[in-house]
């Protein structure tokens, strides 16, 4: 029960964060598309501890703003890399190793790395991701761990 009230109180949140209105018709019309989107949730019996991880809220919620980060910083140094052609560009695969116990903490891993420009997530088995780098300095930042210790900590393991 309470991870269908986070999911209502997650869709609410992001009915009016993106609509930006607050006219009683499009109010209630907002209330019943999430109240429909639940009660849908709940007939396929997708709400559960990983469907909805209410768990991870305020430690994902210290994590994206480091992520946000990453993803600048990988940006400007693609973006240099693309317009000085004296910076190399060494495409490499590599398999860097995955500390995460569920397949949320994995997932979360795996989209991290795509987010940051330069890296790519091929492949995911357990224990192990293929990622794919742009240059050296993109498969050292994945292999530093820094981001592998952070979603593990979003996955509340340390």
């Amino acid at each position: 029960m309470i991870h269908a009230i986070g999911l209502c109180l997650a869709l609410s949140a992001g009915w009016l964060l993106l609509s930006g209105y607050f006219q009683i018709l499009l109010l209630s019309l907002g209330a019943a598309s999430v109240t429909f989107c639940v009660w849908i949730a709940v007939r396929m019996d997708v709400i559960d501890h990983e469907g909805v991880p209410l768990h991870i809220t305020w430690a994902g919620l210290r994590y994206v703003p480091w992520l946000i980060s990453e993803i600048i910083k990988a940006n400007i140094d693609v973006a240099r890399r693309v317009i000085s052609p004296s910076l190399p560009i060494a495409p490499s695969l590599f398999d860097a190793p995955v500390s995460q116990k569920t397949d949320l903490g994995q997932v979360l891993y795996a989209n991290s790395i795509t987010l940051t420009p330069g890296t790519v997530a091929v492949d995911l088995d357990p224990g192990v991701i293929r990622v794919h780098a742009l240059h050296d300095g993109a498969a050292a930042g994945v292999l530093d761990g820094e981001m592998d210790r952070r979603i593990s900590a979003v996955e509340g393991q340390s």
